[in-house]
């Protein structure tokens, strides 16, 4: 079975809680204080741009953790602040019966668990393992099967809003698994996240992910393709996206994550598109989106259309910056 994952990762290309139901202060609180009063230990594998702010936030809310990551380097200053490092996803399971993981793609989430040194070596039963990766539907629902054969609970758990909002706790999590299992999960993803949404069974909150994050891609050309071009007519940039951002072109690319540098403070145009999701995670994602595509024979021309134009960029040597990246691109390909 570990065979097969790995081979569907490399194919892959490398309860409801919202503001509509979602509990008081005074209730999310609540919760928090029982996790401080428990001191039950979380396991936390993967320590990148985005798993880093959020296990610091699990930190906040006084759970001890157990961390991995392949990257020594990246467990370091967790270390020094006292919490537990191991050294392997194995070590992990042996020692917390509530892990998280967050991985970059498909074979580094099927290695973690069912790796020579996997979780699903020494996984506890009844244990609850949540990957908050964003990973092909299909892989996640065959990490369900294996976990369930070792007497654990598997529930994906993707995540959206950027290094921004992990940092403060503001992610939304898109939740998918046995909905008796969703309040435990809640329990955790509610210190990290604002909205934490059930969309159903394993492999929904992978589906929510790469739809949201598709048309992400999408609007993102978008605004950098109306910004390059406003800027070339003579527009002051600042002024252009005031005047987006009080119009129907509105959207999170252009009001929170605009990629003009000198437009906005605090994001990855900022700061030479160092930092936030970066240009080959993009295209993963939307490699995800096409896979599903051809699978469910559904039409997403621009979707492909910005895989295209993010694996261009990848070549081009804008792997490392951010997606939003692509108004430089654009700017340089003269003869795009």
């Amino acid at each position: 079975m570990a065979a097969s994952l790995r081979l569907r990762g490399a194919t892959s290309g490398l309860r409801y809680w919202s503001h509509r139901q979602r509990p008081a202060a005074a209730s999310l609180a609540a919760v928090c204080s029982r996790s401080m009063a428990s001191k039950t230990p979380v396991g936390f594998i993967g320590l990148g741009n985005m798993g880093n702010p959020m296990a610091k936030n699990l930190m906040k809310h006084g759970y001890p953790l157990i961390i991995y990551d392949v990257f020594p380097d990246a467990c370091k200053e967790f270390q020094e602040a006292g919490e537990q490092v191991v050294s392997s996803p194995a070590d992990v399971a042996e020692k917390a019966d509530r892990i998280i993981t967050m991985l970059p793609t498909s074979i580094n989430a099927v290695e973690a668990y069912s790796g020579a040194n996997g979780i699903l070596k020494k996984v506890k039963k009844g244990s609850l393992l949540i990957d908050s990766s964003t990973i092909d539907p299909s892989v996640s629902k065959e990490l369900a099967k294996e976990v369930e054969k070792m007497g654990a609970v598997f529930m994906d758990a993707p995540v959206s809003g950027g290094v921004g909002a992990a940092r403060s706790g503001n992610l939304t999590f898109m939740v998918g698994g046995v909905e008796e299992e969703f309040a435990a999960a809640q329990e955790l993803l509610g210190c990290m996240g604002s909205n934490v949404v059930y969309c159903g069974a394993v492999g929904t909150g992978q589906a929510a992910k790469i739809c949201n994050n598709m048309l992400l891609a999408i609007s993102m050309i978008g605004t950098a393709e109306a910004m390059n071009l406003g800027i070339r007519l003579g527009l002051d940039p600042k002024l252009l996206a005031k005047i987006l951002n009080m119009s129907s072109g509105r959207c999170w690319s252009s009001d929170t994550y605009n990629p003009v540098p000198g437009v906005m403070d605090g994001v990855p145009s900022a700061n030479n598109y160092q930092g936030g999701f970066g240009t080959t995670l993009m295209a993963k994602d939307l490699g995800l989106a096409q896979d599903s595509a051809t699978s469910t024979k559904s039409p997403i021309l621009l979707g492909s259309l910005a895989h295209q134009i993010y694996r261009i960029m990848c070549a081009k040597g804008y792997s490392t910056k951010d997606f939003s990246a692509v108004f430089q691109f654009l700017r340089e390909e003269e003869n795009f």
